[in-house]
């Protein structure tokens, strides 16, 4: 199991999916995908967001959040969401984890919020907004999780500018 996991229930807009699937690539999270989806996975805009990164994801489909806890009965989890009564920022995030995103349209089920208070954050912003986009909101917490845990397994600088200024 990855060390840090978005999971994405009921994801609706293939280009927001295929984006965080990039963003996993990118920094070695896994991505969990909780059905219904609102597009196909084989789906043209799904594959081009992600580009040519799909050998390199570490991607799980359950077909529902019972499955999805039933797979993974002691998850340490946070749920992401503009109802949330803390900032994401202050939570000091465990390895492994996950990090649960919902749907673009309305977010994640109520219920499970409510039963779940004390692991749901928010990404703070001005009021009157309704949200972020999916996909930049997955890359906050991501960076957040790894930020908090020294950017472990990724590379923190290049060497370029200083090779190249010789």
């Amino acid at each position: 199991m990855a060390d840090v996991n978005i999971v994405l229930v009921e994801p609706e807009i293939p280009q927001n999916t295929g984006n965080i699937a990039r963003t996993c690539a990118a920094t070695g999270a896994a991505l969990h995908l909780v059905e219904p989806m609102g597009f196909r996975v084989d789906d043209a805009k799904l594959k081009r967001a992600g580009l040519d990164y799909w050998h390199l994801l570490d991607i799980t489909y359950y077909s529902g959040l019972d499955d999805f806890f039933a797979r993974h009965p002691e998850a340490d989890f946070y749920l992401f969401s503009t109802k949330a009564p803390r900032a994401y920022t202050e939570v000091e995030y465990p390895l492994p984890v996950f990090l649960f995103f919902g749907k673009e349209t309305k977010g994640l089920p109520e219920d499970l919020l409510r039963a779940n208070l004390e692991r749901t954050v928010r990404i703070p912003m001005r009021d009157g907004l309704r949200s972020l986009n999916l996909s930049n909101s997955a890359a906050i917490a991501v960076y957040e999780v790894l930020r908090q845990h020294g950017f472990a397994g990724l590379l923190t600088e290049s060497g370029y500018l200083r090779s190249s200024e010789r």
